[in-house]
């Protein structure tokens, strides 16, 4: 199962400190001669902080199928000047799904501190043995990625990566939310734009191993006959609060349900919609 990938785009399309960059011949493109510094927007960001880590549980039907973990470490690495937040996701496969489909992957993501947008964007794959890499450079200046010394792509203002576009989201304000309210965001991968786009659906008490949660549910919108049998065959539970952490997430799909759990969490920078 690719499980960090579940995770991941299961959270940002609603969404181990201190690990090594990746790739530091990329920090050549924000030498002070190579770039213009510019204002960027600011977001004020209350959700999260330096430290928190939240892990998660997959499962696919009856089978344990993975765990993985989103941590803001504590490295405060600087971009063209800017502070950033050093976001890492692990994802392995467990148990039985262990000995048929091996899995390891690791995604990392250089988030601007003031503006919530990505200036770095690492991806590794393992996944039954297939392997790939990615690294994406961004521009915010000049709204451009650069996936390889020959490869820029031109995108839009205060685009997002799929590990920062959850971090992002996060901040949004949400007490004001009414059924049927819509929200997206731009988000590159696989050098691409696409928007993700997530519906709220409504207000729900959320039960699991850690206890229960008020929550938002929110709807994806997906594109049914693919992956989905229908549009709504994807939901996202968030906690009610000033966190906005993921509590459950299910996919109906064609062949199956996958689900995902929050099993444990530290360092939030807010107290938690916890019931009992």
């Amino acid at each position: 199962m690719k499980n960090i990938a579940v995770v991941a785009g299961i959270i940002t399309i609603m969404g181990i400190a201190g690990m090594s960059f990746q790739n530091k011949n990329n920090f050549s493109d924000f030498k002070d001669n190579n770039i213009e510094v510019k204002e960027l927007p600011m977001v004020v960001n209350s959700a999260f902080k330096r430290g928190e880590k939240l892990s998660f549980h997959l499962s696919y039907g009856f089978i344990d199928a993975g765990i993985a973990t989103l941590a803001v470490t504590d490295e405060n690495l600087e971009f063209a000047k800017r502070s950033t937040f050093h976001v890492v996701g692990l994802g392995s496969s467990c148990g039985i799904s262990d000995w048929f489909f091996k899995v390891r992957d690791r995604y990392e993501s250089y988030i601007d501190e003031k503006a919530l947008v990505p200036w770095m964007f690492i991806r590794r794959v393992d996944e039954g043995g297939y392997k790939f890499s990615q690294d994406y450079v961004f521009n915010h200046y000049n709204n451009k990625v650069k996936t390889a010394p020959d490869k820029v792509f031109d995108v839009t203002p205060n685009i997002q990566d799929m590990i920062s576009a959850f971090y992002n989201a996060r901040n949004l304000d949400l007490s004001q939310a009414k059924v049927g309210d819509t929200y997206s965001v731009d988000c590159f991968l696989d050098e691409k734009t696409f928007p993700i786009k997530i519906k709220f659906v409504g207000r729900e008490n959320i039960k699991n191993s850690l206890g229960t949660f008020k929550c938002l549910k929110f709807r994806p919108i997906v594109q049914a006959g693919r992956i989905f049998k229908h549009e709504e065959d994807l939901n996202i539970w968030i906690s009610d609060d000033a966190n906005h952490i993921p509590i459950k997430g299910q996919a109906d799909i064609l062949f199956g349900s996958v689900k995902v759990e929050l099993t444990d969490y530290a360092g939030l920078a807010n107290p938690i919609a916890k019931l009992k």
